[in-house]
């Protein structure tokens, strides 16, 4: 692919994530409630039985929600440049399709990325984050968990035929991954039955690489729940997988219904 169309495509998403300074805002001011009102909570009840801090332990799936809704709405674009006509001159631009993906996805990423360093920022300012931090970690469970996200969406968004359509499906998707990834409760203290599809779910595994970055010596059972191998092979492979399927979703859904049109359009000559 043009390395040049590429930098576009990537450019092209970032530019307008910070033209939405509501959507910046928000990417803040949601996990800041959840910390407020169900943080406060818990962390009352839990202080009570002499358990760590719940507020901390909260940080890295409050990180990773930010990263989910940001790759997330990031991956909207895509929809909605199918929607606007802009996808047709990505389409006859002179580079296979399946590079476009790409570029959407690490634009979703990049995107999802800047709201989580926004967050980090705002938390560690208000002193929820324990010290020290393992930064190399931190930096990976980011990286991996943002390109996770991007991978779900592109999946979604490369499905969709309308914006009604994918947020309809983000919304059936978008809670189960966040409450069965061990965001607000240790994955080890679930029922059996939903122990499996957390262990199941992708995004489980990047918020644990989150908490092995941001809370490595917090004691049980607010610890990280699976080994941080576990986490990279397990992250890594779904990001690959699901940029493949992603691509060859794409390259053939497109290129059928642009065939489909210029039959059509010849018959009506």
């Amino acid at each position: 692919m043009n390395a040049r169309a590429f930098r576009a495509i990537m450019r092209r998403e970032i530019v307008r994530m910070f033209r939405q300074r509501g959507r910046l805002a928000s990417a803040v001011i949601r996990p800041l409630i959840w910390l407020a009102v169900i943080g406060s909570g818990f962390e009352a009840l839990l202080s009570r039985l002499g358990s760590g801090s719940y507020q901390a332990f909260m940080v890295p799936g409050l990180t990773g929600m930010t990263l989910l809704f940001g790759a997330m709405l990031a991956a909207l674009s895509l929809v909605y440049d199918k929607e606007s006509g802009v996808m047709r001159m990505l389409l006859i631009a002179p580079f296979a399709r399946s590079w476009i993906v790409v570029a959407r996805t690490l634009s979703a990423a990049v995107a999802a990325l800047i709201q989580a360093l926004l967050l980090l920022a705002v938390f560690a300012a208000l002193g929820f984050i324990l010290w020290p931090l393992s930064f190399g970690l931190l930096a990976l469970g980011l990286l991996l968990t943002a390109l996770t996200c991007a991978s779900i969406g592109m999946l979604i968004a490369v499905g969709a035929k309308s914006l009604d359509n994918f947020a309809v499906v983000m919304n059936f998707v978008i809670f189960p991954l966040f409450f069965l990834s061990g965001a607000l409760y240790p994955i080890a203290n679930l029922p059996p039955l939903l122990q499996l599809v957390a262990r199941i779910n992708p995004f489980s595994y990047g918020v644990d690489l989150l908490k092995h970055g941001l809370t490595p010596d917090m004691a049980p059972p607010f610890g990280p729940d699976f080994p941080v191998a576990v986490n990279i092979a397990v992250t890594g492979g779904f990001v690959l997988l699901a940029m493949v399927a992603a691509g060859f979703r794409f390259s053939r859904g497109p290129f059928l219904e642009a065939l489909a049109a210029v039959v059509s359009t010849s018959k009506q000559r």
